[in-house]
C-alpha cells in the first residue's frame, strides 16, 4: 500500500516537473523572439533615419548647386555689361583721338602748304636770279673760250714736244683705234677750218680724253679734239665751228 502510493506521488511530481520544465523553454522562445523583433525595429528606423538624412543632404547639395549657377550667371552679365561700357568707353576715346589727328593734319597740310607756297616763290625768285646770274656767267664764259678759240695758235707744229708724226712711226699700234660709226649713216666728206658741225659729231663719244696720249697740245675750255673718220678736229663746242684739222691722222 506504502509503495502504492509512493508510486503514485512519483508519477504524479514527474508530469508537473514536465510541465513546469516546458513552460521555461517557451519563455526563453518567446524572450528570444521578442529580442529579434525588437533589433529588426531598431534597424529599420534607423535606415529610415539614414535614407531621410541622404535626401535632405541631396536637396542641399542641389539647392547650393543652383545658387552657384545663379550667382555664376548674375556674375557672367556683370562683367559682359563691364566688358561692354569699356569697348564703347575705348571706341568713344578712339573716335576722340582720330578726330583731334584728323583736325591737327589739316592745320598740318595747311601750315605746309602756306610754308610751301612762301618757299616755292622763294626758289622761283631765287632760280631767276641763278639763271640770269648763270646766262650772265655763260656768256661771259662763250665769250672768253671764243677769244681763246679765236687766239688758238696753230704754231704748234713747229714744236718739238708735239710732234705728232715721229710718235705715231714710233708707236703705230696707239693709232689703230678701230672702225669709226658715224652718227645718221653719214659719210664721210673732208672738212676744213671754219665749218661747222652737228653736235652728234662731236658728242662725248668721239672725244679724244687725253691729247698727250697722241702728242696734241691741249685743248683750250670750251673746246675738244674730237675723232671724225681718220681725221683729228679741234672743235668748238659752243657752236660745232672746226677750228683746226689734221687729215689722215690715225691708221
Amino acid at each position: 500500500m506504502v509503495l502504492m502510493m509512493a508510486a503514485t506521488a512519483v508519477s504524479a511530481v514527474a508530469p508537473a516537473a514536465a510541465q513546469d520544465a516546458g513552460g521555461d523553454a517557451r519563455a526563453r522562445f518567446q524572450a528570444r523572439l521578442g529580442g529579434g523583433q525588437g533589433a529588426r525595429g531598431e534597424q529599420g528606423t534607423e535606415r529610415r533615419e539614414n535614407r531621410a538624412e541622404r535626401r535632405d543632404d541631396r536637396r542641399d547639395a542641389r539647392n547650393e548647386r543652383r545658387d552657384d549657377q545663379r550667382d555664376a550667371r548674375i556674375e557672367r552679365n556683370d562683367d559682359r555689361r563691364d566688358a561692354r561700357i569699356e569697348r564703347n568707353d575705348d571706341r568713344r576715346d578712339a573716335r576722340i583721338e582720330r578726330r583731334d589727328d584728323q583736325r591737327d593734319a589739316r592745320n598740318e597740310r595747311r601750315g605746309d602748304w602756306r610754308d610751301g607756297r612762301s618757299e616755292r616763290r622763294d626758289d622761283r625768285r631765287d632760280n631767276n636770279n641763278d639763271w640770269r646770274n648763270d646766262r650772265r656767267d655763260t656768256r661771259w664764259d662763250r665769250r672768253d673760250d671764243r677769244r681763246q678759240a679765236q687766239r688758238w695758235n696753230r704754231g704748234w707744229r713747229s714744236d718739238n714736244r708735239y710732234d705728232w708724226q715721229r710718235y705715231r712711226y714710233q708707236n703705230r699700234n696707239a693709232f689703230r683705234v678701230g672702225r669709226y660709226y658715224a652718227p645718221h649713216r653719214h659719210s664721210y666728206s673732208r672738212l676744213s677750218i671754219g665749218l661747222f658741225l652737228g653736235s652728234s659729231f662731236y658728242g662725248n663719244r668721239y672725244w679724244i680724253n687725253d691729247p698727250w696720249q697722241y702728242r696734241l697740245p691741249p685743248a683750250y675750255p670750251g673746246t675738244r679734239w674730237v675723232r671724225y673718220y681718220d681725221d683729228v678736229l679741234l672743235v668748238d663746242t659752243y657752236n660745232g665751228e672746226v677750228i683746226d684739222v689734221i687729215y689722215d691722222f690715225f691708221w
